[in-house]
């Protein structure tokens, strides 16, 4: 690795942003200054004059398909989607064929990751209702975490039976992710659906199959349980204002996860885009936008992530019942982000805050996550003067499609450096790089 200097750029870090210089060196952070000069006549110098360095974004959950449904994406694709959007860091989820519910598992998807990702990467450990005593001897280290469905999901991962529940959250070696709805209300908002609009049932229905009564209650149930068990809760992809009640700022140990589309979208999108919003949990009401966005101003909101899951076109264009869930969003995510900060909604220290910091702490995620010295040089650098107009030639997902097909963001990934490493420039990832198995504390729970 050779010595590489960043100069003159505005760095955003732990709540400040001021112009400093970044001495990397051997794959981390040296020094950090307000000027620094080359140590050597073969230290590579980058001008940011001009431009942000932040921290590259650690996303704590995407869906890249490796194994099993590689037909839909895989590991390489999708990390390289991931570095074009600023994201250096990803922990990826357990719903793949075969699902990843015990170590072996897991292992087999790092080393796919060690040959082909060329992000930093880390696998959640699945939950079932029959891998209690995997999940009880699981090492923390190794493991992003254990992910539980409290709603439904494919193969064998829906966790329904309460006893089950009870024994993960008080048995979990590490912080417990959870989706949350409650799919015995779902079966029946379905059957409403169907008695109504027959097969035909129009996208603009989802939010009400998906309700909002069947989030608030999963939820409500996994923050009860994590407070009886004094388990590490961390609830992802938060979509209502009532859920948001169950969060304080400043928690450490039940803590939320907004993503960028529940952030973006509002429910009135579903009558242009239809199956290309259409995700679980359901994106709701301009209101509920509003107050997640807001949470995510004031602390309630721990975590930005993406929750990126591809599909191909074809599958997408399947009626209601027949479109799968899930859109791929790791190419723009901190360029929504960005956008939402300019308008306003939060500010850009803030979006450092929840999209890096928060997940290296809530994580324990080892030397990543902050710009400072001694520090894996995990960074990226955006260009707040340049636009990108998102065009599908432009796209590295493995899908090639977009929902922000044509939409005009302020800024542009210059840069990103991945483990003191140039992982993505001029456009294009970096040949030949690769991504470094993310390390985790070791007393987790």
């Amino acid at each position: 690795m050779s010595d590489l200097l960043i100069t003159g750029g505005r760095v955003v870090n732990e709540g400040r942003s001021s112009e400093q210089d970044v001495l990397v060196r051997q794959g981390r952070i040296e020094r950090i200054d307000s000027s620094i000069s080359p140590p050597s006549p073969s230290c590579k110098v980058i001008d940011a004059s001009g431009k942000l360095v932040l921290p590259g974004l650690i996303d704590d959950q995407v869906h890249f398909r490796e194994p099993g449904l590689t037909h839909k994406a895989c590991i390489r694709t999708e990390s390289r989607a991931a570095v074009a959007g600023g994201i250096t860091t990803f922990f990826e989820m357990p719903n793949v064929s075969p699902p990843t519910l015990d170590m072996e598992r897991l292992e087999e998807k790092c080393a796919i990751a060690a040959q082909d990702s060329v992000a930093n990467y880390a696998f959640f450990l699945g939950a079932s209702n029959e891998n209690v005593e995997v999940i009880k001897t699981a090492d923390p280290t190794r493991i992003a975490g254990i992910k539980v469905f409290m709603g439904s999901s494919t193969g064998n991962m829906l966790v329904d039976e309460e006893e089950v529940l009870e024994k993960i959250f008080r048995h979990a070696p590490a912080t417990i992710a959870t989706h949350c709805e409650h799919t015995p209300t779902i079966l029946e908002n379905e059957e409403a659906a169907r008695r109504r609009f027959g097969d035909e049932v129009p996208f603009s229905e989802h939010p009400k199959i998906r309700s909002r009564e069947a989030c608030l209650r999963s939820s409500s149930l996994a923050v009860e349980l994590a407070k009886r068990e004094e388990a590490r809760l961390h609830v992802l992809h938060i979509t209502t204002a009532e859920e948001l009640s169950l969060f304080e700022p400043g928690h450490d140990r039940i803590t939320a996860e907004a993503c960028v589309h529940h952030l973006w979208f509002e429910q009135s999108g579903y009558e242009e885009l239809g199956s290309l919003i259409k995700c679980n949990p359901a994106i709701k009401s301009a209101n509920d936008r509003a107050a997640i966005r807001q949470a995510v101003a004031d602390g309630r909101i721990s975590v930005l992530a993406t929750d990126h899951a591809p599909h191909t076109w074809e599958e997408k264009q399947a009626s209601y019942f027949n479109a799968p869930s899930g859109l791929p969003l790791a190419q723009h995510s901190l360029l929504l982000m960005l956008e939402m900060a300019k308008e306003g909604c939060f500010p850009i220290e803030t979006v450092v805050e929840r999209a890096c910091h928060a997940p290296t702490r809530i994580f324990d995620v080892q030397d990543r996550g902050f710009l400072r010295e001694g520090y894996w040089a995990d960074l990226v650098i955006v260009d707040p003067e340049k636009e990108t107009v998102v065009d599908e030639s432009d796209l590295f997902s493995q899908c090639d499609w977009s929902p922000f097909s044509g939409t005009r963001f302020s800024h542009s990934v210059d840069l990103t450096m991945v483990s003191g490493q140039v992982a993505y420039s001029e456009g294009k990832p970096t040949d030949g790089h690769q991504g470094m198995r993310v390390e985790f504390a070791s007393l987790r729970r």
